[in-house]
C-alpha cells in the first residue's frame, strides 16, 4: 500500500479504515453543564466540536466510548451518553472521583478539552431488530443506556423493534440520572418506564427496591427478546439469577466492560481479559461471551 499523500495527522486503523490519528486529541468546546445529581458529584457535559472537519467524521453507535482529556492534567474513558440522533453535540455524563474527573468538574461554557475517539464497539442494535429490548440500569451507569434508549425511540425506527421496557434504579430519588428524559419516556405509550429507589422516600411513587427485585417482579418476557444491563458489578451479578429464571440465555443478555478501559487502543494492555482486550473487542460483551473469558471481569 503507498502512502503517498497521506498526512501525518491520519493513520490505517486496524479495523482497515483511513482515519484521525488515535494518539491526537480533538478540540472540543463546553457548550453546557447540567448537573445531574442532587449531591452534585454527577455532572452531564455537551460537548460540540471546534474544527467542522472534526464534526463530520465523528460518527458513534450507542455503547461506545471517548477519552476526554483535560490539558496539563491527563485523560480518562467515558461512555456517550448522547444518541447519534441528538445532532450538534456530544454528551458525556461524569462523576466525580479522581483527579481528571475533578478538573472535569471545575469546566465552564466555552472552555475547551480534548476528545478520543469513538472507540470500542457499541450495543448490538442490529440484532435488537424484530426483536423486545429490555434495558437495566442501576445508578451511574447509566450513561451510555441513555443513548441507547433515545436512539430506539428517536432513531426514525422504532417500528423495527418490540416492546421496550426501561428498569432503572438507585440509592435514593435524588441519584437518578436523566430525570427530564424519563419524565418524557413515562410519558410515551410505546415504552414501559420502572423506576426504583432501595429504600422508602418521602414522595416518592414508584417502585421501592433492588433493581433485581424489581426485574422479577415486572417480569419482561424472554421470548425473542435482547436485554442489556448496566450497573455495579454487585448489581449485574444479583441481576442474572433473576433474568435466568425469567427464561433469558446468556446469548440473549449483554453488558459494557466499561470500566476496564484506560488506553482506548489496546496498547496499554491494562484491559485485556484472557486473550480479549476490553477497549478492542469490547466493551460491549454478552454473557455467553463472558462465560469463555477468566472470572477477573
Amino acid at each position: 500500500m503507498s502512502l503517498e499523500g497521506v498526512t501525518t495527522d491520519t493513520h490505517v486503523c486496524t479495523c482497515g479504515r483511513l482515519g484521525p490519528n488515535p494518539y491526537l486529541p480533538m478540540s472540543v468546546v463546553v457548550r453546557r453543564v447540567a448537573d445531574e445529581v442532587d449531591d452534585r458529584t454527577i455532572k452531564s457535559f455537551d460537548l460540540a466540536f471546534v474544527r467542522p472537519e472534526d464534526a463530520q467524521r465523528f460518527h458513534f453507535t450507542p455503547g461506545q466510548f471517548c477519552e476526554l482529556s483535560v490539558f496539563g492534567e491527563g485523560e480518562a474513558p467515558f461512555g456517550i451518553a448522547s444518541s447519534p440522533t441528538e445532532q450538534g453535540f456530544v454528551r458525556f455524563t461524569v462523576k466525580k472521583a479522581g483527579v481528571v474527573t475533578s478538573r472535569l468538574h471545575s469546566l465552564k461554557e466555552g472552555d475547551v478539552v480534548g476528545l478520543r475517539g469513538p472507540l470500542g464497539n457499541a450495543f448490538p442494535i442490529d440484532l435488537m431488530r424484530g426483536k423486545d429490548v429490555v434495558v437495566i440500569g442501576g445508578g451511574f451507569a447509566f450513561t451510555t443506556l441513555r443513548s441507547l434508549i433515545v436512539y430506539l425511540l428517536e432513531g426514525g425506527e422504532r417500528d423495527q423493534f418490540g416492546k421496550i421496557t426501561v428498569i432503572y434504579g438507585a440509592r435514593t430519588p435524588g441519584l437518578l440520572m436523566y430525570k427530564d428524559d424519563l419524565a418524557a419516556w413515562e410519558a410515551r405509550d410505546d415504552v414501559t418506564v420502572w423506576q426504583t429507589i432501595d429504600i422508602e422516600a418521602p414522595g416518592w411513587t414508584r417502585k421501592v427496591g433492588f433493581v433485581p427485585a424489581v426485574v422479577e417482579e415486572v417480569a419482561p418476557e424472554a421470548a425473542n427478546a435482547v436485554a442489556v444491563i448496566c450497573g455495579p458489578p454487585v448489581m449485574i451479578r444479583f441481576t442474572l439469577p433473576a433474568m435466568t429464571k425469567l427464561g433469558f440465555g446468556k446469548e440473549q443478555i449483554y453488558t459494557s466492560l466499561e470500566n476496564r478501559m484506560k488506553c482506548g487502543i489496546g496498547k496499554c494492555g491494562r484491559c485485556n481479559v484472557g486473550h480479549k482486550y476490553v477497549c478492542l473487542d469490547g466493551p460491549v460483551f454478552s454473557m455467553a461471551e463472558l462465560d469463555e473469558l477468566p472470572a477477573e471481569y
